[in-house]
């Protein structure tokens, strides 16, 4: 174990190297000539939902002839997006600051950030000036960093308090909390807010809903889309985009890599992968599949050195929703595989479900798809969740070649 592993485990670690954070921003936001000032910058914040609103986002204002830019957890680019191989959403500062100047010399006007309670809480965006930030919802995550869900929301605070304009999720109690720090601000929701998503139609092929005088149409499942897309078309509107480019914008986005993706090669069942990992976005992604008619078998696992509270209630939240649960690996780190299943069999357990009957561990994630594959009928659905767009598996020895859909597909067509 690295000295620098060692160290991040103190409960004071993350405190006392804020200022060789902030240093270190400074010094990168320097040397590539503070390339965020001359941008329109629209950072995107929350616990659920970034990536698919920055990609909304980002597919809308290039459709529109806005040339935008793009930096999320999946990839970043102008055009033609480069995949982000690291497990993180906001690199670092030296690294930011650079795809950034990129991404300028590269033409772009815009560029669409996806924001993190880490990177604001270490400067990372230091020097970036924010037009427009974007509230998605705030839930139980990241509090082996944070400790609190009151500083993890402050931390996010940040973004609101250095831009222009914010657009916030009325139906998130946290909304109140940013409004007060946000120098003008509208809101958004379902049941809330200003502009508030009606008529809403839900399918497995996508979302239809109208908000005022636009009638948005999404090709990504899910309810959580209706909020996602919503946010990503206020911004529109903020930035004077017509009814017909934000409409055509968010229509015309196929998929985003990792979110709701269905793996079709023929087989009689249904596979979803997606990202969650999250209490909040696994509930959400079985709350979106509530009306299949099928049984529903999940695979999911859980990261070494990241919060263990929420191990438990995601297994209890796996139990609850489907009929039958595989516990298997995710980034695991230095941490023992077993010890982190653990967490989510004991959760499992305690909503009825029955080891080596519908509940099952098998911690080489490959042979744990390929489990769920051979249980699934016709009818049925398997959603492969936790990993979404990752491109490798972090594991003790370090990182290996894997990615869920193209393991999937490579089993289906076996």
């Amino acid at each position: 174990m690295s000295l620098k592993t060692t160290l991040e485990k103190l409960p004071f670690y993350n405190d006392a190297v804020l200022p060789y954070h902030f240093a270190q921003s400074v010094v990168a936001g320097t040397k590539n000539g503070w390339p965020g000032k001359k941008l329109h910058v629209i950072g995107v914040t929350g616990t659920n939902g970034k990536t698919t609103t920055c990609f909304m986002l980002w597919h809308m204002l290039n459709h529109a002839g806005l040339k935008t830019g793009l930096m999320t957890t999946v990839a970043w680019g102008v055009e033609e997006l480069e995949p982000e191989l690291g497990h993180m959403t906001t690199v670092d500062a030296f690294t930011l600051n650079k795809r950034i100047k990129t991404i300028k010399d590269q033409g772009a006007e815009y560029l669409v950030l996806e924001v993190t309670s880490h990177a604001l809480a270490e400067f990372r965006t230091l020097g970036i000036p924010v037009e427009i930030a974007i509230f998605t919802n705030l839930t139980h995550e990241h509090l082996d960093y944070h400790k609190t869900i009151e500083k993890y929301r402050a931390a996010k605070g940040k973004l609101f308090k250095k831009a222009k304009f914010s657009i916030l999720n009325a139906d998130d109690p946290a909304c109140k909390y940013y409004e007060k720090l946000s120098r003008e601000y509208i809101t958004y929701g379902i049941k809330n807010g200003q502009n508030q998503a009606k008529d809403i139609k839900l399918s497995v092929n996508g979302v239809k809903y109208s908000c005022g005088d636009m009638n948005i149409e999404t090709k990504i499942p899910g309810e959580f889309n209706v909020y996602n897309s919503l946010a990503a078309a206020l911004a529109g509107k903020k930035l004077g985009l017509t009814n017909k480019q934000i409409e055509d914008g968010i229509k015309t986005l196929d998929s985003v890599e990792g979110r709701m993706n269905i793996i079709d090669e023929g087989q009689p069942f249904t596979v979803i992968v997606d990202y969650a990992h999250a209490p909040d976005a696994l509930e959400k992604v079985f709350d979106s599949i509530k009306d299949h008619k099928g049984r529903v078998i999940s695979v999911h696992g859980g990261a070494g050195r990241r919060d263990s509270s929420t191990r438990p209630i995601r297994g209890a939240i796996l139990a609850k929703n489907s009929d039958i649960v595989i516990i298997t690996e995710d980034d695991s780190r230095d941490e023992d595989p077993e010890k982190i299943a653990e967490g989510f069999i004991e959760g499992a357990k305690k909503h009825g479900k029955v080891m080596d009957e519908d509940l099952f561990k098998e911690l080489d994630r490959e042979k744990a798809i390929k489990l769920a594959f051979e249980k699934a009928k016709p009818g049925d659905v398997v959603l492969i969740l936790g990993k979404g767009h990752e491109k490798t598996i972090l594991r003790a020895d370090g990182p290996h070649d894997f990615e869920d859909i193209k393991v999937a597909k490579k089993l289906l067509r076996q």
